[in-house]
């Protein structure tokens, strides 16, 4: 699907309006190769010449570079603002080297006086303005989804591709075209099994193969398993192997170490990492695995079959075919997720200048930064340098009131920070060419229209997702500006500029508290755009708060509106963005890490959400038998191991944990001592999942832990004592809002 007014945005699309390009690989020296889809879905290859750059601050750093070059004067205004220009790539990674001699500084530096980019890829959609993507909607892309099962030899927790008995036992396939297949062990030899899946990448072409944790389990596994066999994987549309290195993936402040596979002509995507990227925002997923993840979606069919992973080598040796159904669910499952999280991502390859696989991993205001890029090089005016490192105070959040509040109306000002550079034509100093504030402007307009055409009633499901993703992909991009602004990473960041946009976000929040009071109204919470409230006696109705919160909106300077987002019958505040709230359908949302923590173990995360529920609907007397209830089932061992476990990811490998144990910079931690002793090869980014054990409440859980898949139900050793003692600490943590306490 296409908007024509919408693409003609050369800064938000790039200038040339190329269509079709499903990917651009490097070629040689000084070429690239375009993959292009036809009318019709056949593939063609176009190669195209490529000139490398780099930007400069001064001519003289590349006195004595013997290579060719020739240099182009940029417009005057900021310091890099000349172009040089080099006959291939390797002259340019020379310059890069020579310039870091000269210069002393790497090209990583924020203070190097010249930019080198390491992407050639990236390096040519910025030169030409072109995207991928451009006149090929989502359904025309193919995609594949890829699942391996594996063997686990006895004794052992997990499986190991290094271990020679640990084969490769089932690989599942389906794309978005109606093909599946399950490649399955008892058929076939594990290198015949691999082989055929080569085959199949080959005949099926797909431009996206995806899996969940592709990365890190069934791509490393098939590699290393192709290896011991001596399987060449020529996946590559060029006939070529993977290409594999280790990467990092950060998303907030999460840091995943993961082992890169790039395909070439493909993309590879990983719908471990479209999860990361939802909770950022949502926090509410409870689990990043593939099962629970289609159980949060509604994506798991009702016939669904679920095998346990330690039952997995059972299944394939007596009950074939439930673990071929179960492989196939698997990549069902990830194809769902990738179409339901990935629309976004597919729309913003046809913005940003970026491979459609590195979309995934670039942070948003490395994308806004490429847009400004791209435009400053096609005018050719000089770029400024990223600011100098500073601080500044964030947005106004507060809490007037803690416990239950009956009634409350919440209301928030539309893109409060984009809309305060908007009308205040705040923007970065740096942009001499004045492109940030109408790309700004433009965004909010285009999202506006899209949310319009998204709610249109005579779309077809593919309008509308289409519609739905494109406002989405505008809301993340304008709420992004201002993250732009306050970074010191950046070309265009200016945090000086960031600081007087939240200083008047602050004004505009205490103004809107000012006149709620003035009307008579309570105000709850603060969260920096939002307020929770009571209103005045005299609103009685959703349409007499509706009302209020329009006169609240004209009491603005133009250009803010305030949008009412829904009355709740009852909330409970806690303190700053941590409270709950009971909505009008009976269903209570929780926010905050306060309430809702992933460091809590499952069965007080389930005690805490039915008190608070209780809580909320007036009920507060049930909640001393909720307790007694939940000791009792402690004591009698009542709780699966899930509601007791603990799940932590691994924030640094085991060497770097080990040696900082040994030189007494932290302490011992069950994850690590657990990973080290199972033998297996844990990284950061790795979750285990574990609990406690022993009788004694005050236990040094490192020393007294176990995996909790070694849990056994027959025989129970959860440290009983431990648990109840963490529940009643968690009871008296909020005694004081309970109606009576149990001592």
């Amino acid at each position: 699907m296409k908007n024509p007014e919408l693409e003609r945005n050369e800064v938000l699309f790039g200038a040339d309006p190329m269509e079709g390009i499903l990917a651009v690989e490097p070629a040689g020296k000084n070429a690239v190769k375009l993959f292009l889809r036809e009318e019709g879905g056949n593939i063609a290859i176009r190669e195209e010449p490529f000139t490398p750059f780099v930007l400069l601050e001064e001519e003289r750093f590349l006195d004595g570079f013997k290579e060719n070059f020739r240099l182009e004067a940029l417009s005057p205004g900021n310091p890099l603002r000349l172009l040089a220009l080099f006959e291939d790539w390797p002259a340019c990674v020379k310059a890069k080297d020579h310039l870091r001699k000269v210069t002393g500084e790497s090209s990583s530096s924020l203070q190097a006086p010249y930019l080198f980019l390491s992407d050639p890829v990236h390096q040519y959609l910025l030169l030409t303005g072109r995207t991928l993507f451009k006149g090929v909607s989502f359904g025309d892309l193919r995609r594949l989804a890829l699942d391996i099962e594996t063997a686990c030899a006895p004794g052992f927790e997990f499986s190991n591709p290094e271990r020679e008995e640990d084969r490769i036992i089932s690989i599942a396939l389906m794309d978005n075209r109606g093909y599946e297949e399950v490649l399955f062990g008892a058929e076939m030899d594990e290198k015949r099994m691999i082989e055929t899946l080569g085959e199949r990448i080959c005949s099926l072409d797909p431009d996206v193969l995806e899996g969940h944790n592709l990365f890190n389990f069934d791509l490393e596994y098939i590699v290393a398993r192709a290896k011991l066999h001596g399987v060449k994987l020529s996946w590559g549309r060029d006939g070529s192997t993977p290409r594999i290195r280790r990467s990092r993936f950060t998303v907030a402040e999460r840091v995943l170490d993961y082992t890169r596979v790039d395909l070439f002509g493909r993309h590879v995507v990983d719908t471990l990492f479209l999860l990361q990227y939802y909770d950022v925002t949502a926090r509410e997923l409870e689990s990043y695995g593939l099962k629970a993840a289609a159980k949060h979606f509604g994506l798991a069919e009702e016939d669904r079959t679920y095998i346990d992973r330690g039952r997995i080598q059972w299944a394939f040796e007596h009950d074939p075919e439930s673990l071929m159904r179960y492989n196939l669910d698997d990549v069902r499952e990830t194809l769902a997720l990738s179409e339901l999280l990935g629309y976004p991502f597919f729309l913003q390859a046809r913005m940003f200048p970026f491979s459609y696989q590195n979309i995934f991993i670039r942070g948003n205001a490395t994308k806004i930064n490429a847009l400004f890029l791209r435009e400053y090089l096609r005018r050719r005016a000089s770029v400024p340098q990223p600011p100098v490192r500073s601080t500044f105070e964030g947005g106004y959040t507060d809490v007037f009131v803690e416990g239950v509040v009956k009634n409350v109306v919440h209301c928030d000002v539309a893109s409060l920070y984009p809309s305060i550079m908007a009308i205040g034509d705040l923007k970065p100093r740096g942009d001499t060419l004045g492109v940030f504030l109408p790309l700004l402007k433009d965004l909010r307009s285009f999202r506006l229209e899209a949310k319009k055409l998204a709610r249109e009633m005579t779309l077809s499901r593919h309008e509308h997702d289409y519609w739905e993703a494109m406002q989405q992909t505008f809301k993340t991009l304008i709420n992004s500006f201002y993250g732009y602004l306050g970074t010191d990473l950046h070309h265009f960041a200016d945090p000086d500029v960031a600081a007087e946009v939240t200083r008047r976000g602050r004004e505009t929040i205490r103004s809107m508290i000012d006149w709620l009071r003035r009307e008579g109204a309570l105000p709850i919470e603060i969260d920096t755009d939002g307020i929770y409230f009571v209103p005045p006696d005299g609103v009685k109705t959703e349409s007499e708060a509706v009302q209020l919160v329009r006169r609240l909106s004209e009491s603005l300077p133009q250009g803010l509106e305030v949008e009412m987002d829904a009355v709740y019958p009852a909330m409970f505040s806690y303190k700053r963005k941590n409270y709950a709230l009971l909505d009008q359908g009976g269903n209570v949302v929780i926010k905050g890490s306060g309430l809702r923590s992933r460091g809590m173990e499952k069965y007080l995360r389930d005690f805490l959400s039915e008190m608070l529920r209780l809580l909320l609907e007036g009920r507060g007397d049930e909640i001393p038998d909720l307790y007694r209830e939940t000791l009792g089932k402690l004591d009698r061992h009542e709780l699966d191991v899930a509601s007791l476990a603990k799940t932590e990811t691994l924030t640094e490998s085991l060497d770097s944990y080990s040696q900082k144990v040994k030189a007494k910079k932290r302490n011992r931690a069950a994850t690590y001592e657990l990973a080290l002793a199972s033998g297996r090869n844990y990284r950061a980014g790795d979750q285990v999942s574990y609990y406690v054990t022993g009788t004694d409440r005050k236990v040094r859980v490192f020393e007294n832990c176990r995996f909790a898949s070694a849990f056994d139900p027959g025989h129970p050793d959860e440290n009983v004592a431990y648990y109840k003692a963490k529940l009643q600490d968690l009871y008296k943590k909020f005694g004081e809002y309970l109606p009576r306490r149990v001592q």
